[in-house]
């Protein structure tokens, strides 16, 4: 199984910034894609951003110019840089990869989340 950690969140004030970082280990894994999600308490989980193997990314149109996905395929990481963070952002925030993994001689789908880290947007 393809283990994701991630760090980064905290509690920031409206317009600050944090970066947060998600990374996966394990073995005979390749990642296809990469995404942040987020759930405030009371709403469904939401996609924020995503980002595939070849570089292109998407984003929720309520971070879109303030949140950055980007990856590092050598060390099987995802961050999530977001700036000018309103009170609206609070959320718990967790990491999704999906790849395929070998497991005995077999090649196989895997979908793998974070345990969640918490962003606190203060006013």
């Amino acid at each position: 199984q393809v283990q994701l950690v991630e760090s980064g969140g905290g509690l920031v004030q409206v317009g600050g910034s944090l970066r947060l970082s998600c990374a996966a280990s394990g073995s005979g894994f390749s990642i296809n894609a990469m995404a942040w999600y987020r759930q405030a308490p009371g709403k469904q989980r939401e996609l924020v951003a995503a980002i595939v193997r070849g570089g292109s990314t998407n984003y929720a149109d309520s971070v879109k110019g303030r949140f950055t996905i980007s990856r590092d395929n050598a060390k099987n990481t995802v961050y999530l840089q977001m700036n000018s963070l309103k009170s609206e952002d609070t959320a718990v925030y967790y990491c999704n990869v999906d790849g395929d993994q070998t497991i005995a001689t077999s090649r196989q789908g895997f979908s793998s989340w974070g345990q969640g880290t918490q962003v606190t947007v203060s006013s």
